[in-house]
């Protein structure tokens, strides 16, 4: 577990999800405004159940308010294929660099696990900000209707060995 404040909020604490998890960060996914409007069927029935927190990486990030730490965001790192699944930060808690928190946990994680690189399949609305994370594009992924009917931009992230 590793601890780190963000420089414009409260104390974050980036934490292994675990199983009772699974509702919150499903409400997370489904409840983003990132995925309004024509997204919106993207993420309808979208579940983060407890295996599948139990069988990948899978990292929450909590503030420590006056409700003892509510999920802000939260990353899922499959090792094989290295790929970031899932990334999402509650839309009230967005531009406070928790994105940026999860991120470089997941590099230190894909590091320990010695990877040197981890895709990410970007959500359109999140493409600026996987750039501006050091992402670097390498592609496109086409579009796989009917479950998602849009190409979306392929990032991959290259950790250092630092």
């Amino acid at each position: 577990m590793s601890s780190r404040t963000s420089p414009i909020s409260q104390p974050i604490t980036i934490r292994r999800a675990v199983a009772r998890d699974a509702k919150r960060l499903t409400r997370l996914v489904r409840g983003s405004g990132a995925y309004a409007g024509k997204y919106a069927a993207a993420v309808a029935g979208y579940r983060v159940g407890p295996d599948y927190i139990e069988a990948h990486r899978a990292f929450a990030a909590v503030g420590a308010d006056e409700q003892g730490g509510r999920v802000l965001g939260f990353y899922s790192l499959v090792l094989a294929p290295p790929e970031l699944d899932l990334l999402f930060v509650a839309d009230e808690a967005q531009g406070r660099g928790i994105g940026r928190l999860l991120v470089a946990h997941m590099q230190s994680e894909a590091r320990a696990a010695g990877l040197d690189r981890v895709k990410v399949v970007s959500h359109l609305p999140a493409e600026g900000f996987y750039h501006r994370a050091g992402a670097v594009r390498i592609g496109t992924a086409l579009a796989n209707p009917p479950a998602v009917p849009w190409d979306r931009p392929e990032f991959e992230f290259r950790i250092s060995s630092e």
